[in-house]
């Protein structure tokens, strides 16, 4: 088996193409940029077999038109060293970026397949000794349903056996091992990761002044799941279910917050009466720049994390939240169980009430300077790629299996 330590060629899996978003943009290809920064040969793919969300419309299409030119643009605009080497495989049908035979001569060559999110089909041409490796983004959720299998839960058996055939299963759940994370294992050999952010990509956003009164800011789905998320008897929900805990926080506090907000069948109108400043999730994250420009005018950030992912203590950590602390924008966050892994307090704060939330960003609006740096700090010491991706790889790599697997 070859070792981490040296230079790997590397596919990475994402779904930017089905949802071409600035913030989304971030969530996958920080992984591409992170490992092509430590040496590695590395290359995009995507094939979810679905139809594209067009932004502009606001549903999803047929055409891949705005996807295309959304993958090229960020690529040629952010990446340019890897403009010629990410692979759109349109409804399993149509190659955009290389083309079918290119990439099948990378695949057939790759050490790594890094499907996060297992989101793409495996590449038919992979080299069979190529490690596949499943990165679970959405811990207690996936592993609910791979546990339960519930009926609302769409081709829920070519999913669960999709998840078995990866080699490597990494997961954002940090805690997992934990003695009080409810999250079951499945028999899975889950080895703890977190997201990583390019501090470079933030550069211009860190040093753009902050403006005077900007709000504290996030970008919220307030949606729902498809089914209900129901594990030994108790329900588990998203952020529209958690978000309801800290409705009463507008009256509470002081400093400014601004939610953009998506969903399907969102009520607003409830919300602003409670105090909340809205505005479109979509058109502040529609691309890259927007996205950029939304975090440049934050005094930091304040957001919720979805409903299973406190309840279940698993430790996940938000990878918006990377890049508000990269931009060297302080994030006053729910607690998680993150908090054993990153340390809160300064530059970032966990909270998981009303009043703690009102009391940090008390704290942050009393010394913005001091959180401010104290943001960047903690992005290059927990997020950065040097940081982060050497023990993800060592992770991949290693045939070491971690104790108490069965949960």
């Amino acid at each position: 088996m070859l070792s981490p330590t040296k230079k790997l060629r590397i596919i990475v899996g994402g779904m930017v193409g089905q949802y071409p978003l600035g913030g989304v943009a971030w969530d996958y290809f920080h992984y591409c940029l992170g490992l092509h920064e430590l040496g590695h040969d590395v290359y995009y793919h995507e094939d979810t077999w679905c139809w594209p969300f067009d932004p502009n419309l606001g549903f999803a299409t047929d055409k891949p038109d705005h996807t295309v030119n959304f993958l090229k643009s960020f690529f040629d605009t952010y990446a340019p060293h890897l403009a010629q080497k990410w692979h759109y495989l349109f409804l399993h049908e149509k190659h955009f970026g290389m083309t079918a035979e290119a990439f099948g001569e990378i695949a057939k060559t790759a050490d790594v397949f890094l499907n996060i999110s297992g989101a793409c089909f495996i590449p038919e041409q992979l080299n069979p000794r190529c490690i596949k490796v499943f990165m679970d983004t959405d811990p207690g959720y996936n592993q609910f349903v791979l546990s339960e299998r519930y009926a609302w839960s769409q081709n829920v058996e070519r999913w669960c056996k999709q998840v078995a055939d990866h080699d490597r299963h990494l997961t954002y759940a940090e805690n997992i091992y934990g003695e009080d994370c409810v999250i079951p294992r499945m028999n899975f050999d889950w080895r703890p990761t977190r997201c990583v952010v390019t501090l470079p990509s933030w550069e211009k956003v860190k040093a753009a002044p902050v403006p005077k009164n900007a709000p504290f800011t996030t970008v919220m789905t307030l949606g729902y799941f498809p089914g209900p998320l129901i594990y030994r008897g108790k329900t588990y929900g998203s952020k529209a279910m958690e978000f309801e805990k800290f409705r009463s926080q507008p009256r509470q506090t002081d400093a400014p917050i601004l939610v953009a907000v998506g969903g399907d069948k969102v009520p607003l109108d409830p919300i602003r009466q409670d105090g909340w400043h809205l505005t479109d999730g979509t058109k502040a994250t529609q691309t890259v720049e927007s996205y950029m420009q939304f975090l440049a005018d934050s005094a930091g950030e304040w957001s919720i994390a979805k409903n299973v992912y406190v309840d279940t203590n698993s430790g996940w950590f938000s990878c918006r939240t990377a890049c508000y602390l990269a931009a060297g924008r302080p994030a006053v966050v729910e607690e998680t169980g993150w908090s054993r892994f990153i340390p809160s307090g300064k530059g970032v704060i966990a909270f998981r009430t009303v009043e703690e939330s009102v009391a940090a960003l008390a704290t942050v609006s009393a010394d913005p300077l001091r959180h401010r740096a104290a943001a960047y700090d903690i992005a290059r010491e927990y997020l950065a790629p040097d940081k982060v991706l050497p023990p993800m790889l060592d992770a991949i790599f290693s045939s070491a299996t971690p104790a108490n697997t069965q949960k």
